[in-house]
């Protein structure tokens, strides 16, 4: 019986899907024995903490001579087991995100933050995103949690696009975007950020966050015989949507809002499919000015968000203070291999 090709490769694909879908779950499964191991071992500790600081090192110590090749039971890290049984007081968490993050992504948790709902959400976001631990450190260092999940955000999504995408779109936006990866310079024009921008597109796109691929910057569109320029175009695999965003180097104007609404519009008319949900406009300001960006966003048709950016040397002190210096990484670094090794 001869094969039938496409059907045999149609098969193959489906035996690797199943395999890798093993793969991740044993991967899984084994992290969340371990972090139920880990829970286990600090709840023994927090119910024998009368017994004085020495207990710890005594339990090191012992627990060392009889597991000689097992790592991951040092003073230190049996500390941060104690102090990871006291936040998480039930064992219920093993089925839930918390039991998916591998340990080291809650070292970096414990040390980092201390709010429960602030590390639920940073929980989700590194599972969903599968940060490593020093991403997710540097999402915690550049205050994504304030940026994204509690910012005050000037948009008109709620108004212009249908449930659950305007939700989607609202919870993907950020106040301000930190573009820390280019350096001010006075009478900096804005085609010289957008070239920054674009030549650091990796960390761009990070910044811009999960689902958003590249179209290209000074995106041509040719309309009833004129030529015009989108600053930068994205797709947003996520939203299902073009994603237009225009960038300015001063405080928002009203203007800027209908020019943005004119570019959705082409863009939905000359690129968006079918099967596309509409298309979102961003427009990035040095200051949003939210009561008359506001206003502007009122009667505007089409789906825009007003935000505000932050270049490396215009970083306010209350974002600049979140920003780690290279010694900070260095010592979080050696901190981290130092218990991987023990």
């Amino acid at each position: 019986m001869l094969i039938n090709t496409k059907k045999y490769l149609q098969v193959v694909e489906d035996i690797k899907k199943q395999i890798k879908a093993a793969q991740q779950r044993a991967i899984l499964n084994a992290n969340a024995e371990l972090i139920a191991l880990y829970w286990n071992i600090g709840k023994s500790i927090n119910k024998h903490k009368t017994w004085g600081g020495k207990f710890i090192q005594n339990l090191a110590r012992d627990i060392k001579n009889s597991f000689p090749n097992q790592r991951g039971f040092s003073t230190r890290n049996l500390q941060y087991m104690a102090q990871f049984a006291s936040i998480y007081n039930n064992l219920e968490f093993t089925q839930q995100p918390v039991a998916q993050l591998p340990w080291r992504h809650h070292i970096v948790l414990m040390n980092r933050v201390k709010n429960n709902n602030e590390r639920k959400w940073y929980i989700a976001r590194a599972i969903e995103n599968g940060w490593s631990s020093n991403a997710l450190d540097m999402q915690i260092d550049r205050n994504l949690y304030a940026r994204q999940a509690i910012a005050d955000k000037t948009t008109n999504f709620k108004d212009r696009l249908p449930t659950p995408q305007s939700d989607l779109a609202q919870q993907t936006m950020k106040d301000p975007y930190i573009f820390d990866f280019v350096e001010y310079n006075k009478g900096m024009a804005e085609r010289e950020v957008e070239n920054a921008l674009v030549s650091h597109i990796t960390k761009f796109l990070l910044e811009l966050g999960n689902g958003f691929s590249f179209v290209g910057s000074q995106y041509h569109l040719e309309i009833d015989g004129e030529d015009f320029y989108v600053d930068m175009l994205f797709y947003n695999f996520k939203l299902s949507c073009f994603v237009v965003i225009e960038l300015k180097m001063e405080d928002f104007k009203p203007e800027f809002a209908g020019k943005l609404n004119f570019y959705v519009s082409a863009v939905d008319d000359l690129l968006k499919r079918p099967t596309d949900n509409p298309t979102i406009g961003i427009l990035l300001c040095k200051n949003k000015k939210k009561v008359i960006a506001e206003y502007a966003l009122r009667d505007i048709k089409k789906p825009i968000s007003v935000n505000e950016f932050k270049l490396l040397d215009k970083l306010p002190k209350e974002y600049a203070k979140i920003l780690p210096t290279a010694e900070d990484f260095v010592n979080r670094v050696k901190l981290l291999d130092e218990l991987e090794t023990q």
